[in-house]
């Protein structure tokens, strides 16, 4: 095996002593890496920005291959090898001069600790004797500069650590010259400084002692604007006094001691969690524990960091930082606390074996100080206890990936991720705020793909920082394939994969296979009784509270039904994707994620019948599985069905994506249907749209037909309501056809009947009456039969028939009378008064209103009720109770308004305007009236444009304006349709409303 050096040119030593280095650039920078990264895996992202630093090839994945297998054909001996992750260099420290050189600096360090400065100095000269100049002298590549930075800080802190050994085994003489080349080097260094000083001074040269210090502080003013630290300036004072100034590695540490890590530039929002933290820390009294809890990656040391460096005068003794590795390996107790008792000052002897014993010492130091402990990465409250100090005055602020529940007294924050604004300003701090500002989409999509993660966030930001060509959207297509997600999140040491595989690897073999479980949803939002059937297992419990308190899963609360909640974070649940691909077989992810899904379908279907049917479409009865759930369980989280689908709404509309995406569209449809029963009756339009194009998206690609057509029939119903006339009626015709191709005469009906009350909204009351009529002779249930009669009734309005219309409309009356249904009893009843109001039967019809809307207040059917408030208005305006008729307009209009029912919405509008023309202010229902119009007019509803140029006419005459009355009555005229005893009783309700109100 070759020896490898980097700590000075770039070489590579065959055992009979022949050194060379390898061929061509590429080879060297690719050696040079791996060897400055020996034995971890160096990401193939890292490989090609060190290679092509600026635009790779295309074929730069053969080309990295290319030259790893060069190098190992060229070295014999060499071992370069490849994980999923990109490539590692095997060598044993003995093989290259960085290992050997940290092997020997360690081994100083411990000796140092025992108090062996003699053996101690002899590792640290073994270790500086291992560098030939600067880091890869001679090889400039970019990417490694931080690298290689680092590697001389590490080089010029053993050759201080080497000093400090030396003097204190009194070989000052020996140092003098070397620490005034070194200084000369290095003329900021304080603690060069200050060994030279000491130096000097042992030597019997107090006056140079003196001059190194005027020197040192003349240089910090002028370049820095500081004066020289504590430790010089206790130096100089024993200079002064002509005492022997020890080594600082000998020194008792003096309070204050800080030993926090610098606070981190760009953070990015937690001002509010900082603001909490210091407050639980910051009061004075007792001896506060603050717990900071979270996911991996959420920011939980940065967050104590920030906090503890915001408390520093709040604790004048100091800040001790104590990083425990929980997430890892975790610290031996014995060594933190001999770590904690040298940094405060008790040495060698003075140390005690024992773990208790050194616990009390640990105590003893911080008593009647004001000392703020840091414990970063705690991994149980066993680890924590023993540094808990036992003192008024002091604090202790503790990270942990677990809750720590076992710790009592402590006060827990837990941390959720970043908002949404504060994710995208730590983003443009990273990768500039011009670039970000001008590409603010596709960084939005990054910062999603990112879950606001601030660990994730840094990995894209830091990335896009180093390559400022790439642009945000490219990355954002990367990171949002949830296959290569975690793939992108990783640069240098970096990644959020890594991250969260050591809390994953700390787990029981149980909770493993939950949260493995729990992957498999790709719900966020999870509700107890999902998550117990994913895990389907007496052990459940016991699984979930674990994941829980390793922060995996986070427990939100009891929701509205009385269930508990569970959140997952978006990368938590990538990365349980992943495993359960590599570990377990298809078959046993599609089982598990059937059993969900049917208990989900069966508790929409159960919530579903338990609420109106207002949506005017048919519920597929067949294929719905028996409920796997417990029955008792099943009526707790249904007692009331409306809040149970406002609880899982989104969940419900997620899945209707997933199974479309899994093929599962039969499923995906039953699972809508009824989710739209909700949605339909709360006029959430918007996610029925996604939904059903979604899924008819699915059932085109697959060459579903049926299931497509039953979409695009859902599709043109959600036209239908937003006034969308002739659009909807175009689509229910095509829809009609294909389903009498496919011989389902059933939604037929529901699809020619919607097509009725279409086409009377267009004017075309003759084709309505025979779409409707057809329906009726289809229909095989009540509720379609029902509905096509409303429409039949409707028709026949416009038409004159009215006494045909009423018989239709009693008939319906009887049957909603008999089902003891509050919503079929109001609709039938705004039905029947509005016939009886045409027949001339006003105080029939007004008491039959009004019996409506008590009615429907009494339900969840605002569509229905806003409805029957219009006609409500309208029967007032007949019977001359003007100020009645407008509220009512008002109300019903408040309430289209909310529900997203333009139509109605316009129509109340246009009642409202005439009467300001009554109350002479026609002038401001000029302009109103012209916009209803205009909508009405793009609606394709000629009724509706007739009545309102009737309004209009009423309103120019009020101002004077006679021309434009004339022209807008003459329209009114052209757009009227014979014996239309709607439009014609309509047109005399609203102009009663333009006259002036009596005195």
């Amino acid at each position: 095996m070759p020896r490898f050096g980097v700590l000075g040119p770039l070489t590579i030593e065959d055992p009979p002593g022949r050194r060379t280095t390898p061929r061509g650039d590429h080879q060297r920078a690719l050696l040079a890496v791996l060897l400055l990264n020996a034995n971890s895996s160096v990401p193939v992202d890292a490989l090609v920005e060190t290679l092509w630093p600026d635009t790779p090839p295309k074929s730069y994945s053969s080309n990295l291959h290319t030259y790893v297998s060069r190098l190992r054909a060229r070295f014999a001996g060499l071992e370069i090898e490849r994980d999923p992750h990109g490539y590692r260099l095997v060598v044993a420290p003995a093989d290259l001069d960085l290992l050997s050189f940290r092997e020997a600096a360690a081994a100083g360090k411990a000796a140092a600790r025992a108090g062996d400065p003699a053996s101690a100095a002899g590792h640290y000269r073994r270790a500086l004797a291992e560098w030939r100049g600067p880091v890869l002298s001679g090889l400039h590549i970019p990417r490694l500069d931080a690298d290689v930075a680092r590697l001389e800080s590490e080089r010029l802190a053993a050759f201080e650590d080497c000093v400090d050994a030396e003097l204190s085994d009194g070989r000052h003489g020996e140092l003098t010259g070397e620490l005034q080349a070194m200084i000369t080097e290095h003329p900021l260094r304080e603690r060069l400084a200050a060994q030279l000083m000491i130096a000097l001074h042992r030597a019997g040269r107090q006056a140079d002692s003196l001059a190194v210090h005027r020197e040192l502080r003349a240089t910090l003013v002028e370049e820095l604007g500081v004066e020289p630290g504590a430790e010089v300036r206790r130096v100089h004072a024993a200079v002064l006094r002509g005492e022997d100034p020890v080594p600082s590695a000998k020194a008792t540490p003096i309070f204050p001691i800080c030993q926090l890590p610098p606070d981190i530039a760009d953070l990015a929002g937690r001002e509010s969690e900082i603001a909490k933290l210091s407050g639980l820390l910051g009061d004075g009294t007792g001896v506060p524990v603050a717990v900071v809890t979270g996911e991996p990656g959420a920011g939980k040391s940065t967050l104590a960091v920030a906090t503890a460096h915001r408390l520093r005068r709040s604790f004048p003794d100091g800040q001790l930082f104590v990083p425990l590795a929980g997430a890892s390996d975790p610290r031996d107790l014995s060594d933190v606390l001999g770590d904690l008792l040298r940094a405060l000052g008790v040495t060698g002897p003075a140390i005690p074996d024992d773990v208790e014993a050194r616990a009390a010492v640990y105590r003893g130091r911080l008593a009647d100080r004001r000392v703020l402990v840091v414990l970063d990465d705690a991994a149980s409250p066993e680890q924590v206890r023993a540094l808990l100090p036992g003192t008024p005055g002091t604090a202790v602020l503790i990270t942990s990936r677990r809750r720590l529940s076992g710790l009592a007294g402590a006060d827990r924050l837990p941390l959720a991720p970043l908002s949404g604004a504060e994710a995208m300003t730590l983003l443009a701090r990273l990768a500039g705020p011009d670039r970000v500002g001008a590409e603010r989409a596709d960084a939005e999509r990054i910062a999603k793909a990112c879950g606001n993660l601030p660990l994730a966030l840094r990995i894209a930001g830091s990335r896009l920082a180093m390559r400022p060509g790439l642009p945000l959207g490219k990355l954002a297509g990367r990171l949002e394939d949830e296959v290569s997600r975690l793939d992108e999140l990783q640069v240098s040491d970096l990644q959020v994969r890594g991250s969260i595989a050591l809390s994953y690897q700390a787990l029981s073999p149980a909770a493993r296979r939950a949260f493995r479980l729990i992957g498999r949803c790709r719900t966020l939002d999870l509700p107890a009784w999902a998550v117990t059937t994913l895990i389907d297992d007496e052990g459940a419990d016991e699984a979930i509270d674990e994941l829980v308190e390793a922060s995996l899963l986070e427990a939100t609360g009891l929701d509205p039904t009385g269930e508990q909640r569970f959140r997952v974070h978006d990368l938590v649940r990538v990365f349980a994707t992943e495993l359960g691909r590599e570990l377990e077989t298809r078959a046993e992810r599609v089982a598990t994620v059937a059993k969900v899904s049917d208990a989900a379908l069966c508790l929409a279907d159960t919530a579903a019948r338990r609420l109106p049917r207002t949506v005017p479409m048919p519920l597929s009865e067949h294929d719905v599985p028996a409920q796997p759930l417990d029955a008792e369980l099943v009526e707790r989280l249904l007692r009331d069905p409306g809040t149970w689908f406002s609880v899982e709404r989104a969940n419900l509309v997620s899945a209707v994506s997933s199974l479309c995406a899994v093929g599962w569209r039969r499923k995906a449809l039953l699972v809508l249907e009824r989710l739209s029963a909700y949605l339909y009756l709360h006029s959430h339009y918007t996610d029925m749209r996604t939904s059903y194009e979604t899924l008819r998206d699915a059932a085109r690609e697959a060459d579903d037909r049926h299931i497509a057509v039953i979409a695009d029939a859902n599709l043109a119903v959600l036209l239908h309501v937003r006034g969308e006339y002739e659009r909807a009626a175009e689509g229910y015709r095509a829809c009609s056809k294909d389903l009498a191709e496919l011989g389902d005469l059933a939604t037929r009906a529901w699809v020619e009947t919607n097509l009725a009350h279409c086409l009377v909204g267009l004017g075309r009351a003759g084709e309505s009456l025979h779409a409707a009529t057809q329906a009726r002779e289809m229909s095989t249930v009540e509720d379609s039969g029902t509905h096509a009669r409303r429409a039949e009734s409707a028709a026949l309005h416009r038409l004159g028939k009215i006494s045909e219309a009423l018989e239709i409309d009693r008939r319906i009356l009887a049957q909603a009378r008999e089902s003891a249904d509050d919503r079929q009893l109001g609709v039938a009843l705004q039905g029947l008064s509005w016939s009886l109001m045409l027949d001339g039967r006003q105080e029939e019809a007004l008491a039959t209103i009004e019996e409506s809307v008590r009615v429907l207040r009494r339900t969840t059917a605002k569509s229905a009720l806003a409805k029957s408030l219009r006609t409500q208005g309208a029967i007032l305006a007949g019977a001359g109770r003007r100020d009645g008729a407008v509220k009512a307009y008002e109300n019903a209009r408040r309430l289209a308004g909310a529900l997203e029912e333009r139509p109605r919405e316009l129509s109340c509008t246009r009642a409202i305007a005439a009467s300001w023309i009554g109350d002479g202010r026609a002038d401001r229902a000029i302009p109103v009236l012209h916009r209803c119009l205009d909508e009405f007019r793009a609606m394709g509803g000629k009724p509706a444009t007739g009545l309102t140029l009737h309004v209009l006419r009423r309103a120019y005459e009020a101002v004077g304006e006679t021309e434009a009355a004339e022209a807008a009555g003459e329209e009114a005229k052209r757009l009227e349709v014979p014996h239309d005893a709607n439009a014609s009783t309509l047109v005399r309700l609203l102009l009663s409303l333009t006259e002036p109100a009596p005195a």
